[in-house]
């Protein structure tokens, strides 16, 4: 097998050929489905609020759904499980979207109704699924092959193992419990940490370090060498590079500079990291995903022409079963319907301007965050970069025609609100398209079944947020919400005039000389943005493709199924660690923690995740029927 990563491949045939009928949306899949919506929807709303970030919902999904229609009830199909994580991963992508941008409004002293939370997720979760029936075609059918969208190949490898057995599934369920043992000891027992770092000697607050999980070793291995390199180079050039560079200069300023306000010659790089190197990174990231954005219009263009064309078409008689969207009138009807309710509803504190706003940045975003996720994954999305760019320049705006105090900023926030739901769910969708894609599923069927995932947890994420809120407090060390924390400091530095336009432009200036380089600027300033922990593990994954590549030449095709077992066997322990922190019994299990020293317990899962990276080119050979 080639590696499909870098070479657009013309002649995929779906596991499911297009003239095969089998049930997908069914009483079971979707009463199924509602419940792993509910559960992944809560959990990781804790956890983004606790952490900062999500847990991917659409592997674990398909690993219980599996193991519920196949093993206990003997049933279901393909699709059928297809469908249920589809709709389960729906209230995952929700619950990041409202954790990344909605607590902003708490840190601002303003308390959100539970029926404005509602109505945010639900105005942005249908923004998001109806963006994706347009960009489908090009990002999804047009760029297989050139975008491996590593969680939605994952999820079809495993659906596929599953549906087959022999070899294949044994290679997968290997990779998971590989994973899933490890991440139970490390996070679970508490014998070694996740997070492993150390000074680089005579570089004065240089640091390197990396997140040792072996879903990012595995997503690393399925985006492949030149992907991930690029995207360590964003990382170092951060944390090598920038932040030594404060740090040398700012050694003996003892007064802060503008955004921190905290001196230099106090930061460690973590709080560089937090206070320059995100406005940096959220600069090259507006560039990247600019600049990918009209890369793609000429496509986009022609989808829209070929949409309108069609209208008059019957779609469901004329079209391939695999090729079917929701049709194109109503997708216009919906996204219409909600800009002007945005605009009319009291609660959204919205006006014409700001709906406007909202449906023109939901527009970009979705389009942006659908082809990020493409490159790096769901969990890896940083979407708070695009709610960073929504949220300053409508700050802007909402400003100069004379909006202002908290008014004006809850307007703002609101704006990014809705565009960075818009964007998770988007770049969730996507990948479930790219599953369903490479299975054969129905794309109208996925992005129906999307809505009542939306609709069911954006009727609990006013009542999840308010509840927790009042227990714990967002913004204090229970719930610190770090992801939102710096949207707050924006808001109010536009509306008070102290916002960091230097930072800003000298991010936006390094994708500019990226992109002349002839480098993907995307990739790189996801490096720049995310904390190079995660970078780190992705690039060896990466590099143990390559030596797949060099001395197993025929072995990707196991090594991706054993890759995708890492993902899912972590990612569904994560999800397990944050139902039991939300239930108050993590710390219990945890009967590790301290029996080892820090420097013991860090080489300990070093020596670890090393063994895993070798299993991973161990395992990739040629498979024996």
């Amino acid at each position: 097998m080639k590696n499909d990563v870098l070479k657009k491949d013309n002649s995929f045939k779906p596991y499911v050929p297009a003239d095969v009928y089998l049930p997908e949306i069914t009483p079971t899949s979707v009463i199924l489905g509602i419940i792993l919506v509910i559960i992944f929807g809560a959990a990781n709303a804790y956890l983004g609020l606790k952490v900062g970030m999500t847990v991917s919902a659409s592997i674990p999904a398909a690993v219980v759904s599996m193991s519920i229609l196949k093993g206990v009830l003997r049933r279901g199909t393909i699709l059928e499980n297809n469908i249920v994580q589809t709709l389960a991963s729906a209230g995952e992508a929700a619950a990041a979207g409202v954790v990344f941008s909605i607590p902003a409004l708490y840190f601002l002293d303003y308390i959100p109704s539970m029926l404005l939370i509602s109505l945010i997720t639900l105005f942005g979760g249908i923004l998001g699924v109806i963006g994706m029936v347009i960009y489908r075609r090009y990002l999804i059918v047009e760029q297989h092959g050139i975008l491996p969208y590593p969680e939605g190949t994952a999820c079809a490898e495993i659906l596929i193992a599953g549906d087959k057995g022999g070899v294949s599934a044994k290679m997968v369920f290997k990779g998971g419990i590989i994973a899933a043992i490890y991440r139970l000891i490390q996070s679970g027992l508490g014998f070694f940490p996740d997070v492993i770092e150390t000074s680089i000697p005579k570089l004065p607050g240089g640091v390197i370090g990396a997140n040792i999980l072996p879903s990012l070793v595995g997503v690393g291995y399925l985006i492949g060498y030149k992907v991930s390199a690029i995207i360590l180079a964003g990382g170092l050039l951060a944390w090598v590079v920038i932040i030594p560079l404060l740090t040398f200069i700012g050694a003996n300023v003892n007064t802060p500079i503008f955004p921190s306000l905290t001196p230099i010659s106090q930061l460690d790089a973590w709080g560089m990291w937090t206070d320059y190197i995100q406005y940096i990174g959220a600069g090259a990231l507006t560039v990247g995903g600019l600049v990918e954005f009209f890369r793609a219009l000429p496509v986009v263009k022609d989808a829209i022409l070929s949409s309108f064309s069609k209208i008059r078409t019957s779609t469901s008689n004329n079209t391939l079963r695999t090729e079917r969207d929701i049709p194109f009138p109503y997708i216009v009807s919906i996204f219409l319907a909600i800009v002007i309710l945005i605009a009319l509803i009291p609660q959204m504190e919205m006006n014409i301007l700001g709906a406007f706003l909202t449906a023109i940045f939901g527009f970009l975003f979705v389009s942006i965050s659908s082809r990020i996720v493409g490159v790096v994954g769901s969990s890896s999305n940083p979407v708070s970069g695009m709610t960073i760019a929504t949220i300053f320049i409508s700050a802007i705006i909402m400003k100069s025609i004379g909006y202002t105090g908290i008014k004006g900023m809850v307007t703002t926030v609101v704006i990014g609100a809705i565009v960075t739901v818009a964007a998770a769910i988007a770049g969730d969708t996507s990948q479930d398209l790219k599953t369903g894609f490479i299975v054969g599923a129905t794309p109208k069927a996925q992005q129906i079944i999307m809505i009542p995932g939306i609709l069911i947890f954006a009727g609990m994420s006013g009542f999840v947020l308010t509840l927790l809120n009042n227990a714990y407090h967002i913004g204090s060390s229970e719930l610190p919400s770090p992801a939102t924390a710096v949207i707050a400091v924006l808001v109010k530095g536009v509306f008070s005039g102290n916002l960091p336009w230097g930072l800003l432009i000298i991010g936006a200036a390094i994708g500019v000389i990226v992109e002349l380089m002839g480098i993907a600027s995307l990739p790189f300033a996801i490096g720049l943005y995310l904390p190079v922990h995660l970078s780190v593990p992705i690039f060896v994954g990466g590099f143990v493709r390559t030596l797949v590549e060099k001395y197993r030449n025929n072995g990707i095709e196991s090594g991706t199924l054993y890759a995708s077992g890492l993902v899912a066997g972590d990612a569904l322990v994560g999800v397990l660690l944050a139902l039991l922190t939300t239930a108050g019994v993590a710390e219990k299990i945890a009967i590790g923690s301290g029996i080892l020293s820090n420097t013991v317990a860090s080489i300990v899962g070093l020596v670890l995740i090393s063994i895993i990276a070798y299993t991973l080119y161990s395992n990739s050979k040629v498979e024996e029927n």
